[in-house]
């Protein structure tokens, strides 16, 4: 439970301090822009990746409105442990949201 509630204070810490929001519009196939990219909009998914619980709704809705983001997550080193952890494919995989390779 020590590292559960270390990983949730370095997230929020970690996400409230960044120098620079992760904030990014992708253009889609189509040239329609995609949704922009705030990482604080997956909060609701911490719980379910810091204990391995179910994703919530709002974790799977905030999730499949961003799944053009999560290859930047990955590539930030600020967000790639939460990105890339056991848990956070666990939830991917729940939530059905395709993650192309990066």
């Amino acid at each position: 439970m020590k590292f559960t509630t270390f990983v949730l204070i370095t997230f929020v810490i970690v996400t409230v301090s960044c120098p620079f929001p992760v904030k990014a519009t992708a253009v889609g196939r189509l040239g329609e822009l995609a949704p922009s990219c705030v990482s604080m909009e997956l909060l609701p998914c911490l719980p379910a990746i810091s204990m391995g619980g179910e994703p919530t709704k709002d974790c799977c809705d905030n999730l499949k409105e961003q799944k053009q983001c999560l290859c930047g997550y990955i590539k930030n080193p600020d967000y790639s442990l939460f990105v890339t952890s056991p848990n956070a494919r666990k939830i991917i995989d729940a939530c059905k949201v395709p993650v192309t390779s990066c």
